[in-house]
């Protein structure tokens, strides 16, 4: 289960990375050109949201059922003088739902601006900062925290 479930949360982290971008993407340019805030508009801030949550349940049944994470907890205080240790028991997930709770409050607010500007504006900044701190927080394979391929299969 533990192998399944880490292939699947890999995999998801790039949906949600790609929604996450492509939800910025759409809104720097209705930002930029004052567009219509569109349905589509809606439906993208609105997955990208939805996606966020189902990768943050998927990431606390694997952070229960991590190896790594209860040796940490285990033997926290040698733990936390191996970097890579620390990362996955409290830096990952730490950073992870700061990421998911910037990102449902910036989607909540940008749902409720009362214009289509602000609306644009508010998933873009909301959204980008979302961006800069799930990024630090990944293992990607360049990463001085942790290092993981950037796919994982069963």
């Amino acid at each position: 289960m533990y192998s399944t479930l880490l292939s699947i949360h890999s995999l998801t982290r790039w949906l949600v990375l790609a929604f996450l971008l492509y939800s910025i993407y759409r809104a720097l340019i209705g930002y930029i050109k004052d567009k219509k805030f569109t349905k589509t508009d809606n439906a993208f801030r609105h997955w990208t949201a939805t996606l966020f949550h189902i990768q943050l349940m998927i990431g606390m049944v694997l952070y229960t059922q991590s190896p790594v994470v209860k040796y940490f907890w285990l033997n926290t205080k040698a733990a936390l003088q191996i970097l890579e240790l620390t990362f996955y028991g409290l830096i990952h997930i730490v950073l992870m739902f700061i990421g998911i709770t910037v990102l449902t409050i910036g989607s909540a607010i940008a749902k409720r601006e009362p214009t289509d500007k602000e609306k644009f504006k508010t998933m873009l900044v909301w959204f980008s900062i979302v961006l800069i701190i799930i990024f630090i927080a990944i293992p990607w394979p360049f990463s001085p925290l942790s290092n993981r391929p950037n796919f994982r299969m069963f």
